[in-house]
């Protein structure tokens, strides 16, 4: 049946089919919500064995799926099937409402809201709405005051670990973002932007003194 791709057992409740009993089986278990296999470690049960044997390296610390690109090491294979894409130029996830293409189906799910417009991650403390749960994570710390990102070189935390990441660069002097159009470096990216206008021409902010008109509001 592997050669043939001969897949006689049918699921009830969906379409999927597959070669043996046992398969059908395990896949049924998804419908019914049966979990038999329980961690040790932890209260967390799973459909299947091999998810549990999955998840248990979360409590050993074994990341045996390793990058041949990079030296990052993931617990699963799917993990890192979907972190090769980085990597990768392959973008096999199109928008139908637009030409975007994306590497995951799960940020192509978020993309599709900006164009339904629906947001249904709300806060609570105020009535700010949010595409994606970590979104909306991320804003609930500015109601609580929290920064859990500290700079190891000083005493400034953040919220937000990508914010953290560009504050590093003011201690190690790296200028990462380059300047296509002549051989100067930034920092960070916004102060790249700001400069490529001297580029392009556009001038948005006018002296409300005189007729000169600027690039940037900081010259």
């Amino acid at each position: 049946m592997i050669h043939s791709g001969e897949k006689p057992y049918r699921c009830t409740h969906c379409d999927k089919c597959f070669a043996s009993s046992s398969e059908l089986k395990r896949h049924l278990r998804i419908h019914s919500g049966e979990k038999p296999y329980k961690c040790t470690q932890c209260d967390k049960c799973f459909a299947t064995s091999s998810q549990l044997k999955t998840h248990l390296r979360i409590h050993s610390g074994e990341k045996p799926y390793k990058c041949n690109q990079c030296d990052k090491c993931y617990y699963d294979s799917s993990t890192l099937k979907r972190h090769l894409m980085i990597h990768s130029s392959e973008k096999p996830y199109r928008c139908t409402q637009c030409d975007k293409c994306f590497k995951r189906s799960s940020t192509l799910k978020t993309h599709l809201m900006t164009h339904s417009g629906v947001k249904p991650y709300k806060c609570a403390q105020c009535d700010k709405c949010f595409y994606m749960s970590s979104n909306l994570k991320t804003h609930l710390m500015i109601h609580s005051g929290e920064k859990p990102y500290r700079c190891t070189q000083c005493d400034k935390c953040f919220n937000q670990s990508a914010t953290l990441k560009t504050h590093l660069l003011i201690h190690s002097g790296e200028k990462s973002y380059r300047c296509t159009q002549c051989d100067k470096h930034f920092k960070q990216l916004p102060a790249l932007r700001t400069h490529l206008k001297i580029h392009s021409g556009v001038k948005p902010y006018r002296c409300t003194q005189c007729d000169n008109a600027l690039p940037n509001q900081d010259i």
